[in-house]
């Protein structure tokens, strides 16, 4: 049968992730569909355990509309802790596992988390800032011994005293109730959390397994990480939504990559830049293209390598453009491609390159990349508690991305920049707000700017340039002792610059641009080439 031009879902379709996931799993039944970190799942199974995790978290207390966070590496105990906290009727709120200190405070408090499923191994970081999350009532560990108590306003549990053989609640939800909060990459102020609905995560399932024309045979292999939107709803769930199979990894290994996907049987993968570029760097063997891999999904392939990579291993690349507000905005065709773009317009959203008057501007000029949905529940619902934010961002009925762009008059449209002060390093979006704040808390630093320069993998490394207290006598690698304790260890900066002052506009706001165009001068120091002389 000819695949649709345009993603058609079904009136009977499940209209809320506890629906689908019991959908799935019934039609899937003894299957293995997930092998995670060695770990595997039939989808009854899943189903059964994620039933006995929603009744463990009802009995504490949990009413559907609470928020419980996940501080989890990849693991199957995650999976069925997220599916778990679904089946309740809870709202999930992923934390980025290298969070900690003022970041992870934040996180918690803004995001108005009452329960925690956490592993052990990042507990403590959480037990130092207990003290300011007055919201929070429940620790659950993931732990293989019975947690400590840790304060007498926080009830500590392990996650398999959770498991209890009972019916999940009876729920009413409809599409449109929230399902996650996923907290972004701040810019110039904290992280926002994008509010995406049981609809808006099931669209991103169904819209992906449509474009990679995923069926029962295909297995997919991810190793990115369950607190962001592409490993849960690109990878887990279009595996059960297909009824293929996944399989996950916690880290991403070049020299190892393609013997995991001989031995595992991998036919697609998700990618970003800097993964296929460290896969490409690899020693060329005459076996390469001897993989069962058929194809793989993400941004950006760097152009230079992009036909190369493909013919080398045998495989198609699907470019897209999009993000958590908006996953999936554009997309390519393998039967209508340019190379070096992401694509067209997809079958869920219109896109419009605008000037700054929310005006089109002709083809191949730069402006800002402008989202509107072609469907109901495509979107993300709002910034959670930014009314203000939302709005601005939905000015004049287009979701204003905050990227530049230019699109060609055929419709394929060209990524250029992030307006935003945004990093983007192997694949990790990282907050210049975050990177700032932690270096504007080391004692000897006056101000800072973070900002991203080329790197040989593609996307960017982290810059900062900064006024010191004593220019004689500053010390960059106490600065870096400083971050480790204050901040993601992805986000730590690469490069240090001393400066006299920052370049400022007449607002007092520092210009970027003019230190990004200034890139490494001869007086940056190096962290990576201290540590290796070291």
């Amino acid at each position: 049968m000819p695949k649709s031009d345009r993603l058609i879902v079904p009136a009977d379709s499940p209209s809320t992730f506890p629906e689908w996931i019991r959908s799935s799993c019934l039609k899937l039944g003894e299957k293995i569909v997930l092998d995670v970190c060695g770990q595997t799942r039939t989808a009854a199974e899943l189903d059964y355990r994620t039933d006995c995790y929603a009744a463990g978290l009802v009995s504490l207390g949990l009413a559907p509309g609470d928020h419980v966070g996940v501080m989890m590496q990849n693991s199957i105990e995650n999976i069925e802790a997220w599916f778990g906290i679904q089946k309740a009727g809870l709202v999930e709120v992923p934390v980025h596992t290298a969070s900690r200190g003022g970041l992870l405070q934040y996180l918690l408090d803004h995001g108005d988390v009452k329960a925690l499923v956490v592993d052990e191994s990042l507990l403590s970081r959480v037990v130092e800032i207990l003290d300011s999350l007055p919201k929070l009532e429940h620790l659950i560990v993931n732990s293989g011994s019975v947690p400590e108590p840790v304060t007498g306003n926080v009830a500590s549990h392990n996650l398999t005293d959770l498991f209890q053989e009972s019916a999940p609640p009876e729920l009413q939800l409809s599409a449109l109730t929230t399902a996650v909060i996923l907290h972004t990459s701040g810019t110039t102020g904290p992280p926002k959390g994008v509010v995406l609905s049981h609809g808006a995560v099931l669209h991103l399932t169904r819209h992906i397994v449509w474009l990679m024309d995923y069926v029962s045979s295909d297995r997919l292999y991810t190793t990115f990480p369950l607190f962001h939107n592409n490993a849960k709803y690109t990878s887990v769930t279009a595996a059960l939504e297909c009824g293929g199979s996944l399989v996950m990894d916690r880290k991403f290994s070049a020299s190892g990559f393609w013997s995991t996907c001989r031995e595992k049987d991998i036919t697609a993968f998700n990618y970003m830049g800097a993964m296929l570029m460290m896969l490409h760097k690899q020693e060329s063997k005459a076996d390469d293209v001897l993989n069962p891999v058929r194809t793989a999904f993400g941004a950006p392939c760097p152009v230079h390598i992009w036909e190369d990579f493909e013919s080398r291993f045998g495989l198609s690349l699907v470019e897209v453009y999009g993000m958590t507000e908006a996953p999936m905005a554009c997309e390519t065709r393998l039967e209508n491609r340019k190379i070096g773009t992401a694509g067209q317009e997809s079958t869920t959203y219109q896109v419009m390159v605008a000037d700054e008057e929310d005006q089109p501007v002709e083809p191949g000029v730069p402006g800002e990349i402008l989202i509107r949905p072609k469907a109901p529940n495509a979107i993300f619902s709002s910034y959670y508690k930014r009314e203000e934010d939302t709005v601005e961002a939905w000015r004049n009925l287009w979701f204003h991305t905050g990227d530049q762009g230019s699109m060609d008059s055929e419709g394929f449209l060209t990524f250029i920049d992030r307006k935003k002060d945004c990093i983007r390093r192997r694949g990790e979006n990282i907050s210049s707000w975050e990177v700032e704040s932690a270096i504007n808390s080391f004692s000897e630093v006056v101000e800072s700017a973070a900002y991203g320069v080329a790197s040989d993998l593609s996307e960017a490394e982290v810059m900062v340039a900064l006024v010191p207290r004593n220019t004689g006598s500053f010390d960059c690698a106490e600065l870096i002792l400083h971050c480790r304790g204050e901040m993601s260890d992805h986000a730590i900066p690469r490069y240090v610059r001393i400066v006299d002052e920052l370049p400022k506009n007449h607002a007092q706001r520092v210009e970027k641009y003019r230190l990004r165009e200034e890139g490494l001068t001869a007086d940056t120091w190096d962290r990576m080439a201290e540590e290796k002389s070291g």
